[in-house]
């Protein structure tokens, strides 16, 4: 009885936001299928990507679901936005793409996103997909595997789909590898 009150407002929300963006001149967006998101990834992949030897599809898709659903850059760059570039202070944004995906940013005592940036060996975060799935589904560190990650919202992540994972995994794996560490 609630979810139906609720519906309501959220549906009239969404039509006023969908007003207010075709009165802006725009043109409506294409229906959203994957091929719309994959797409989207490449328009909004803030690094050069290294595609060769990668599914495209999935390269894409995985720069959607990284950039544009699950803020990975909000975590595991530090700090997220380069200098001018802080939408939170009124500004245009602009990714810190010197960081981009490095790590560094700490949450407390012992608590630092992990640099998820390819290894020498192309690897995302140095972890095989199995591996990376395995992070994803169980929360486990996996330089500490009786360790649970505290901040990732693993919890949350863990019902992507397989494809989903594989997409990210392989979007991981076309960006560029940035030293961790932080800064800008």
């Amino acid at each position: 009885m609630r979810l139906r009150y609720l519906s309501v407002p959220l549906l009239a929300a969404g039509l006023a936001f969908a007003v207010v963006n075709l009165s802006d001149g725009q043109t409506p967006p294409a229906p959203d299928t994957e091929a719309s998101r994959v797409i989207r990834g490449y328009q909004i992949a803030p690094v050069r990507l290294n595609l060769r030897h990668r599914n495209r599809d999935l390269v894409g898709l995985g720069s959607y679901i990284v950039n544009a659903q699950a803020a990975c850059s909000d975590c595991h760059t530090n700090p997220p936005f380069a200098a001018g570039g802080d939408p939170y202070l009124g500004q245009p944004i602009r990714i810190n793409t010197a960081g981009y995906l490095a790590g560094g940013r700490e949450f407390g005592p012992g608590i630092v996103s992990a640099n998820i940036t390819p290894d020498d060996h192309g690897l995302p975060a140095g972890l095989t997909f199995a591996e990376f799935k395995k992070v994803i589904r169980t929360g486990r560190d996996p330089e500490e595997p009786d360790e649970i990650l505290q901040v990732m919202p693993w919890p949350f992540f863990r019902n992507m789909s397989d494809r989903d994972l594989l997409a990210i995994y392989e979007y991981l794996s076309a960006i560029p590898h940035i030293e961790g560490g932080g800064g800008s």
